[in-house]
């Protein structure tokens, strides 16, 4: 072999090296965010956060993509099925119904839930302690709040009789929400007017039935749409001069009077753990599904003024935060 031949054939086997090196290389995991409307900036934030904390960091070592129904419930069970036939390497399903949808879709891929229900109930999983399957997550159950909420209101308002609840029909927890607080108005004595909506023109209607059949105040029923449209919901009550009550202290921030109920950044900060912890190659099947217990009561001190209301001295006291 002549010394040219020699160095032609060196030059070539390592412009094939970096070739054959990236072909053996593991390609990037990818995340599949679902929900059913745009991400919400802040709590994106935290899942990718604490994912980094986990040791993955978008675009370096995990891709993240996030699909969304843009408000249509009916959309979600074809978005869970192309990220499995995208064969995605976790499905993190944000809200009741995208996790429905994406265990109706595999029984296979990992997926990491974040929901405002009884996962056990709506046949997620097995059990907390024990998942069993596929699926596993963090949950709080904002459907038990609603006789909360409804007491916070009596307090602030204690010649109320007729209080509104409003609810998705689309949401797989609307049942259980609606129940509740039949339940939680009978055990006080008072009425309850049960308003629904899944569209920003729904929306104003069911406010409309409010004020025409008289409602003292009204309690929001968790939902992920009605997050996505938490400026509209707080500037109608306001509007209508009607008193509510929210799940998160997002709406509180948005305008809303009050919020009570479980910190969405906290229960966000531990998706992105156990989704890291999958990653890493732990199954969800031995993960027990973590209850968030980190709860928020926020009273918004101007909505109150501009409505007219003087919050008792127990309540702000109790509040974890006044805005002023």
């Amino acid at each position: 072999m002549t010394r040219r031949e020699f160095v032609t054939l060196l030059g070539g086997a390592a412009a094939t090296w970096p070739l054959a090196a990236r072909a053996q290389q593991p390609a990037m995991p990818l995340v599949g965010y679902v929900s059913v409307g745009s991400p919400i900036g802040h709590l994106l934030g935290v899942f990718k956060q604490s994912l980094a904390e986990a040791g993955f960091v978008e675009g370096r070592n995990v891709a993240i993509e996030t699909p969304s129904a843009d408000g249509h419930y009916d959309r979600l069970p074809a978005l869970a099925a192309d990220l499995v036939r995208r064969q995605v390497t976790v499905i993190v399903a944000i809200t009741v119904n995208p996790a429905l949808a994406a265990k109706a879709a595999t029984a296979t891929i990992p997926i990491v839930f974040n929901v405002a229900d009884d996962p056990v109930e709506l046949g997620l999983v097995a059990s907390l302690s024990r998942p069993g399957g596929n699926a596993t997550g963090v949950s709080f159950l904002f459907s038990d709040l609603v006789a909360k909420h409804l007491g916070l209101l009596r307090e602030l308002l204690p010649n109320a009789v007729r209080f509104g609840l409003l609810v998705n029909p689309q949401s797989a927890n609307a049942e259980n929400l609606t129940k509740n607080a039949t339940v939680a108005a009978a055990a006080a004595g008072v009425e309850i007017i049960v308003v629904r909506a899944s569209d920003p023109g729904a929306i104003e209607d069911a406010f409309a039935t409010l004020v025409r059949q008289r409602a003292d105040a009204l309690m929001v029923g968790a939902d992920g749409y009605f997050l996505r449209r938490r400026v509209q919901l707080t500037t109608l009550a306001a509007r209508h001069g009607l008193p509510a009550v929210f799940t998160t202290r997002e709406y509180a921030e948005a305008g809303g009077l009050m919020s009570y109920g479980t910190s969405l950044p906290e229960a966000f900060r531990m998706t992105g753990l156990y989704t890291g912890r999958i990653l890493k190659g732990a199954k969800p099947a031995d993960l027990p599904v973590v209850q968030s217990t980190k709860f928020d009561f926020v009273i918004n001190v101007p909505t109150a003024r501009a409505l007219g209301l003087d919050v008792p001295a127990t309540l702000l006291a109790r509040a974890d935060e006044v805005i002023e």
